[in-house]
């Protein structure tokens, strides 16, 4: 059993990390940022460990991280290429550790409930996973962008939550066949849809009518929960703020591939290409 050798596996992205539209000054925080969260997910996710081998990385990583904070980073350590460009920036920007910890405990579940193969049983459970898986990357790029008030925050993380919803609804394919169930029980028994065994009956799931309605639905609540957020978009300064409508349309962008797939999402991951770059552009000019 072994979990993933390198610090950052390549991985397909959909929205751009410290992009040239990011400010030049920003780049270097905002990517250690990403490259912490994108290696704890790997712990979580990536490898053919166990549980408890990754819950205990997780640990080791909980502890790495507070190391960094406290500015005792050692070169032997087993993430050195994530934690000393981390403790650098921390000291640079005074980042706070609340929100890298929410995030380590965001992965911690994703262990916890795949192993248990678990499902969220409503929306409630949904985004309270969201507060802590996605909310944190909004709020600690706010506090680089020097944003504090409180209308700014609830915005990021409107957009944060519905980021990580229109993950869910992508990688519909990809999760359930991990184990990881994020179609929340009641809006499943909703939709006509019971499900008693998560490991057995969302990898049966066909793709008919009520699994449409279903995947249109959870869509449906992603678009609604972005939608609460664009105005943040004007209250980021220059480049940032239009790397930030990237971000939104590019989200809303592969919710229109989720809901034109309809149950088919089940089964195939729909993707951002190129040729989507001229109608994100357009609905970024239009914000």
């Amino acid at each position: 059993m072994s979990l993933p050798a390198r610090a950052a596996i390549d991985h397909y992205e959909n929205f751009p990390v410290a992009s040239w539209l990011c400010p030049p000054r920003l780049r270097a925080p905002i990517a250690a940022i990403y490259h912490f969260a994108r290696t704890a997910d790997d712990l979580a996710d990536e490898g053919d460990a166990g549980a408890a081998e990754r819950l205990a990385a997780l640990a080791g990583y909980r502890r790495d991280l507070h190391a960094a904070a406290a500015g005792r980073v050692q070169s032997n350590g087993r993430w050195p290429q994530v934690f000393t460009p981390l403790a650098a920036q921390i000291r640079a920007f005074a980042l706070p550790l609340a929100p890298l910890e929410d995030l380590l405990s965001a992965f911690e579940q994703d262990v916890a409930m795949t192993r248990d193969g678990a499902a969220y049983a409503d929306w409630p459970e949904v985004l309270q996973y969201c507060r802590r898986s996605a909310n944190p990357i909004g709020r600690l790029l706010l506090h680089l962008y020097g944003v504090s008030d409180a209308q700014a925050l609830m915005e990021s993380d409107a957009i944060c939550t519905a980021l990580q919803l229109v993950n869910f609804w992508q990688d519909l394919s990809v999760d359930i066949a991990r184990g990881r169930y994020y179609l929340p029980l009641a809006e499943c028994a909703a939709h006509g849809i019971a499900v008693s065994d998560p490991s057995a009956q969302f990898g049966a799931l066909r793709a008919d009518e009520k699994s449409t309605k279903l995947i249109a639905a959870c869509a449906h609540q992603a678009r609604e929960t972005m939608l609460k957020g664009t105005k943040l978009v004007h209250r980021i300064p220059g480049r940032a703020g239009w790397e930030l409508r990237a971000v939104v349309q590019g989200g809303l962008r592969v919710l229109d591939k989720v809901e034109a797939l309809g149950a088919q999402a089940l089964h195939q991951r729909p993707r951002l290409r190129a040729t989507d770059a001229p109608a994100i552009l357009w609905r970024m000019l239009r914000m």
